[in-house]
């Protein structure tokens, strides 16, 4: 009787994590959609916790056949975002300059006195190092 009743237990807890997987795609489906309005996500919203299994059936029978395309839309939006950023970053050295800026300020702070010239041969060798 004990297996029993610990193979039921698994498989109600099992349908419960389904359960909960699918209400919260269905959430974030509905707050990543642009083509409803804040006064439709809202009554949704209501329908799938007043109604929680019939709601989330009707809703994947409605609007499910756009689950997908809305999650590929969003990562495809977040990979060109992760493009971008790494493109910025790659493009750019430590500090924001190019090589050639960061030895012109050098430069410039060499012929003011700020540094002398082994400072300065030294920011110039890292600079061109990076």
């Amino acid at each position: 009787m004990q297996l029993v009743d610990f193979l039921w237990t698994l498989l109600v807890i099992f349908f419960m994590v389904i359960y909960f997987m699918i209400l919260f795609q269905v959430i974030f489906d509905i707050f990543r959609s642009h083509d409803m309005g804040g006064v439709a996500k809202t009554l949704w919203i209501l329908f799938i916790f007043i109604i929680p299994f019939l709601s989330l059936l009707i809703y994947l029978i409605v609007r499910g056949g756009g689950m997908a395309q809305r999650s590929q839309e969003q990562y495809a939006a977040m990979q060109k975002q992760q493009a971008e950023y790494i493109r910025e970053v790659a493009t750019s050295s430590g500090s924001g300059d190019s090589a050639t800026d960061q030895i012109a300020k050098a430069q410039s702070l060499l012929q003011s006195g700020a540094i002398n010239q082994a400072e300065f041969d030294s920011i110039k060798a890292k600079a061109l190092a990076s």
